[in-house]
């Protein structure tokens, strides 16, 4: 996805000085950008500027997303999704004024600093995440969100006790039917203090100075860690269930994530087969701490509302969701979160496969996530997937050599072999210019 020139309308965000740049810079054994990669001098999104450096990789085809905001969209499956779980959650958890107890925050920024996406979270700074091979960097400070848990520190030091969060996220990742570079989340914090612990009929103690355990934090009681696993495994059982109906079979499975401990997975049996519906866990104290909350405990979980909509609708695609098309969205059009929807296949087009292998540069670091990021810049969502079928090294050339087989799909007319090679030819032209490789 390295364009050398600018030739589509990105609404509200604005490319300055397209540049291009042709050389690399390794720092800490850290690639601080891939080689060849085109850069602007200045991004403007939202209104506000962001001076570009040796860590930009974002691409105008990333940003023209920034708008689209398909979780807000009456009727569009991803928000009949949201609508289902906000639904559930206003209707078990109410204040003593009988209004919701979560507040639902969906109109945040996903500019947000590397600080509050990953430090804030305890993200290790050896954390795969934090590659640019793995995350849309604006510059060195700031970049577009990962997931929704980038905004939760910011909203407990605003005194959000309880709250979700909504939004569209943004991720380099492999080319199939079920990812895609933008996908969107949905975060859930409730904390816990002792007045709540009082309304429970609790008289535990928070906090102690013990030991971190498998089944606690170290400044945290075993009781409190116990209470914060049964309200929310009762929360999202009972979330599930209103998902997938209330007789399913689920299982939780223990997990790790940098920002809670103990943590867990929740699975459910779906057409015969073990499907992850979210991730979850106690908020690791040090979050709290550092957010200026000392007197309260908490539990989070996440999910994605790409993948349950693909679940409960039957959407066998992830690009359909950014489809205009009628015959998709027309099938959502009188919908209601409480509407049970079976899609129907709109595209019964032919695919196209073609093959491409490339001797990978001797002199310059790479990364697939560097070839995917092409592909989708020069292909869009005409393609439906790519994959490393063989690689190889050659021990008298001295040389790595990858084969991908790239599908091309088009998801509302027949595509040609025609349309497809022109295509291809483009994406085989700018792997030389723009990643350094030799053609097979």
């Amino acid at each position: 996805m390295f364009l050398t020139t600018l030739s589509m309308r990105l609404p509200r965000t604005h490319v300055k000085n397209f540049i291009t740049i042709k050389k690399c810079h390794i720092d800490d054994g850290v690639r601080k950008f891939s080689s060849s990669t085109v850069l602007f001098d200045e991004l403007e999104i939202n209104k506000k500027k962001y001076k570009t450096d040796n860590t930009t990789n974002v691409r105008p085809r990333i940003l023209s997303h920034l708008d689209r905001k398909l979780y807000l969209q009456k009727h569009h499956p991803l928000c009949l999704i949201k609508e289902k779980i906000i639904y559930y959650m206003h209707d078990k958890y109410r204040s003593k004024y009988h209004t919701p107890r979560f507040a639902v925050i969906d109109q945040l920024d996903p500019v947000v600093t590397i600080k509050d996406n990953f430090d804030s979270l305890l993200v290790p700074k050896d954390h795969p995440s934090r590659k640019l091979s793995d995350s849309y960097y604006l510059n060195s400070e700031y970049m577009l969100r990962a997931h929704t848990s980038a905004h939760q520190s910011n909203l407990m030091r605003m005194g959000l006790d309880h709250f979700l969060v909504v939004g569209d996220v943004y991720r380099r990742d492999e080319i199939d039917r079920s990812h895609y570079p933008v996908f969107h989340q949905m975060e859930g914090v409730s904390l816990i203090d002792n007045l709540m612990l009082g309304k429970m009929n609790e008289n535990i103690k928070m906090f102690e100075a013990g030991e971190r355990t498998e089944t606690k934090q170290g400044v945290h009681t075993q009781d409190i860690s116990n209470l914060c696993e049964a309200d929310l495994k009762n929360c999202l059982v009972g979330l599930a269930k209103a998902l997938f109906g209330q007789n399913i079979e689920y299982r939780w499975v223990d997990c790790y994530f940098p920002f809670t401990h103990p943590s867990w997975e929740l699975e459910v049996m779906f057409n015969g087969e073990w499907l992850e519906v979210l991730g979850c866990g106690v908020m690791e104290q040090q979050i709290l701490h550092e957010a200026g909350i000392q007197d309260k405990v908490g539990w989070a979980f996440g999910l994605g509302l790409e993948r349950l909509a693909m679940i409960l609708y039957g959407i066998p695609d992830i690009r359909l969701f950014w489809s205009q098309d009628s015959g998709f969205l027309n099938q959502f059009k009188d919908a209601t979160h409480e509407s049970v929807i079976k899609f129907k296949e709109v595209s019964k087009n032919p695919q196209c496969v073609n093959d491409v292998s490339f001797w990978l540069p001797k002199d310059q670091p790479y990364d697939s996530n560097d070839f995917y990021d092409l592909v989708r810049e020069a292909g869009g969502p005409t393609v439906e997937q790519v994959t490393l079928v063989d690689e190889f090294f050659h021990p008298k050339k001295g040389l790595q050599s990858h084969c991908y087989r790239i599908v091309y799909r088009h998801m509302d007319r027949p595509l040609t072999n025609e349309e497809a090679n022109v295509i291809h030819n483009d994406i085989k032209k700018n792997a030389v210019d723009k990643l350094g490789v030799t053609m097979r």
